[in-house]
């Protein structure tokens, strides 16, 4: 079996993704970059249970019309920048699925996490904060729906897509 890792990603809507995919290209450090824009879930559930995982990522999906959320600004990773998310909803759907898999989660995955793309890390504080002021001035507060989720394998760089998962259910 093998033992890389998988990714749980919610999906941004297509316009969202393309902006925040273009911010990441202008900020990021290029030989760090292997990434398109996302907003990650789970950093590390364990391979040997991908089949339980993608039933799970499945039956949620199915039963959920795309998660409201909100673009909310910009926010600070300290050597980096983000985007700053707000969606109780998807948190919600993230503690029920962290729930399924409670006792397998990494420490990192245990913690709800802060909703957020990053478009730029692991950089000086200073080019960090020059982002931060640029970005505030360019990012405007918007409503926006998830589309679903995305799984992938972690494999040291690029992410290997293993599925997405569309929400396309009704409001509950």
């Amino acid at each position: 079996m093998e033992s890389s890792p998988l990714i749980v990603t919610a999906l941004l809507p297509r316009d969202l993704h393309r902006w925040a995919t273009a911010l990441r290209t202008r900020h990021f450090p290029p030989e760090r970059n292997h990434l398109e824009a996302h907003v990650t879930l789970f950093h590390a559930l364990p391979r040997a249970h991908d089949r339980e995982i993608r039933q799970v990522l499945a039956n949620e999906a199915a039963a959920l019309a795309p998660v409201e959320a909100r673009l909310a600004g910009v926010m600070s990773l300290g050597r980096g920048t983000a985007l700053r998310i707000e969606s109780m909803p998807l948190l919600a759907l993230r503690d029920r699925i962290a729930g399924r898999f409670h006792g397998l989660l990494t420490a990192q995955d245990s913690h709800r996490p802060r909703l957020h793309v990053t478009v730029q890390n692991k950089v000086e504080p200073a080019a960090a904060r020059a982002v931060q002021d640029e970005l505030a001035r360019e990012v405007c507060p918007r409503p926006f729906a998830f589309r679903g989720l995305g799984l992938y394998v972690y494999r040291g760089g690029p992410w290997e897509l293993a599925g997405e998962y569309p929400f396309r259910g009704k409001d509950r």
